[in-house]
């Protein structure tokens, strides 16, 4: 069995380190309760889950081993070997040769196994001595990994054992995501966030592998992103924010610092210059950019579809090819968002001829662009994506020119949708989206776009009505959570009933993350500190 999935150095070194702790009489028989897989509450729910109903004990004495041919997979190991740090207080050695007593061992190991199905598929094997993660690509091997940490008990089990043990269930595990696209959108230009606060968005993202952030850098209330040949974009159109705060914007070595971390997680950062509506922020910076004949000044409303690039001067383009030049330079991923949504004061001729000029210059930079589903209506080609936010005619206007779609629908996946009518934050002009409306949905199906055209699911977070961390996690968490699955897990394997018990067992890390989530009575959370509900009360 073994020889099947490691590569013979593994092997080797796997049958070495165990017969060395039997020798030195270290390795001791472990005999725990009854354990079954199928009921850990993991979240996206995995393809295939096989219990074998053991215990595989994590304890002082477990190393994690790597495979050696590619380094990201050391990476990998070091990270898992973090967090269970932070989570057990465990220090797990990783590719040491010289680890002390070790009597069981993760394997993260790179395979070539027909069986896994895409960069992001993995296996994982648990058995009493071993857990073995088999993945092609490192990639994979993440996705693995947060399944892993998801299996480690909260607290360990020290009535069993001599020293602290933490049983994680043992079987398979055959996973793989159910769309290459699971993505959520911040907006940073409404209200600004720090980059602290966006690590900490990524982590909790990551966590149940979502794979994509898209940034919402630029509107009518502010510029958050630094370029450096107009630098009154953020001088100026920096300076203010929705409600008359101070506002604020990444420099280029931040937004290179959030691209770096989202990397280190397996995530990409998409950038988003609104355009050509939106784009008070940069008019009142730039003036000569102005399209709708009023002197622009710093705007701290909420309304929208008031302002415009002029659509017909070659100085607004010879500024975007400069903004989008600056941004795909430090933006190792591969799209580019131009917005396209809500441009009401740029007549219609003038717009398909913005959009079909903007994909001309994300191309250049060697980016495929994203747009809001109003992009639709413009000639442009089928390698651009359309998200679907509002229209399903724009919506399936795309899929019928073979482009791909982003599934992001207002009144099901908007994050800053209200709960209920007695939401603290948050609108409602789309709909009240309660935790269990946002999960029971099918994006394979909605709309009527084909399976086919559908690149993937994102949440998008936009952020008139909050202001720090605390109100982005309302309204983020849980309903963000409920996404990741309809985003990775297939649905014949989404279910409400079963969802929401293993969402109410996701409130210890939750609580742990010092995340302050909506406490929803639709879930019957399990010992959460319900932290919110002091700051409801105020």
């Amino acid at each position: 069995m073994i020889k099947s999935i490691l590569s013979k150095s593994l092997v080797l070194l796997f049958g070495m380190t165990l017969f060395y702790a039997c020798q030195k009489g270290k390795m001791k028989e472990i005999i725990f309760p009854s354990t079954d897989l199928s009921s850990e509450n993991l979240i996206p729910k995995p393809l295939k889950i096989i219990p074998t109903h053991n215990a595989f004990g994590l304890d002082h004495t477990t190393a994690i081993y790597t495979s050696q041919t590619d380094k990201s997979f050391e990476e990998v190991g070091s990270f898992l070997a973090d967090k269970i740090k932070s989570k057990t207080n465990l220090r797990l050695a990783v590719n040491e040769t010289d680890a002390g007593q070790v009597n069981r061992m993760i394997f993260i190991n790179q395979s070539d196994s027909e069986e896994l199905e895409g960069p992001e598929a993995y296996q994982l094997y648990i058995s009493k001595d071993s857990i073995i993660l088999n993945a092609k690509t490192s990639e994979g091997a993440f996705r693995g990994v947060q399944t892993l940490r998801q299996l480690i008990p909260e607290t360990s089990n020290d009535t069993l054992a001599e020293m602290p043990l933490w049983p994680i269930a043992t079987g398979k595990i055959l996973d793989k995501p159910n769309f290459e696209y699971r993505g959520s959108m911040l907006d940073v230009a409404r209200h600004f966030f720090s980059v602290d606060d966006v690590k900490k968005y990524i982590d909790l993202l990551a966590y149940y592998k979502i794979n994509a952030l898209h940034l919402h850098l630029t509107d009518d209330q502010g510029w958050r992103i630094e370029i450096k040949s107009w630098p009154k974009l953020t001088e100026v159109g920096g300076s203010t924010e929705v409600g008359g705060e101070a506002g604020g914007f990444f420099t280029q070595e931040d937004y290179k610092d959030i691209v770096a971390y989202a990397q280190q997680r397996y995530m990409i950062i998409i950038p988003e210059i609104d355009m050509p509506g939106h784009t008070n922020a940069a008019s009142v910076s730039y003036p000569i950019l102005n399209g709708n004949g009023k002197t622009p000044k710093l705007y701290e409303g909420t309304a929208v579809g008031f302002s415009t690039f002029d659509t017909r001067k070659d100085t607004v383009y010879a500024f975007i090819d400069d903004v989008v030049r600056e941004i795909s330079a430090i933006t190792p991923g591969p799209y580019f968002h131009i917005g396209g949504d809500e441009s009401h004061v740029t007549k219609k001729n003038d717009y398909i001829f913005f959009v079909n000029k903007v994909e001309k210059i994300v191309q250049k930079y060697g980016k495929r662009m994203i747009g809001w589903d109003e992009v639709a209506q413009a000639d442009i080609d089928n390698s651009s994506i359309a998200q679907f936010w509002d229209s399903e005619k724009n919506a399936i206007e795309a899929s019928r020119k073979g482009m791909k779609v982003i599934i992001s629908p207002a009144k099901k996946a908007y994050l800053d949708m209200q709960y209920d009518t007695l939401s603290k934050h948050g609108l409602h002009w789309a709909a009240y989206i309660p935790v269990d409306t946002a999960y029971v949905w099918s994006p394979e199906s909605y709309a009527g776009i084909p399976k086919e055209n559908i690149l993937g699911v994102e949440a998008p977070l936009w952020s008139e009505t909050i202001s720090n961390i605390d109100e982005l996690e309302y309204l983020a968490f849980p309903r963000v959570i409920g996404y990741s699955e309809l985003s990775w897990s297939t649905e014949e394997n989404r279910n409400w009933e079963n969802f929401k018990v293993r969402l109410a067992n996701q409130a210890t890390f939750l609580d742990r993350m010092n995340v302050k989530f909506y406490p929803s009575k639709l879930i019957d959370w399990k010992e959460s500190r319900f932290t919110y509900k002091t700051i409801e009360k105020d």
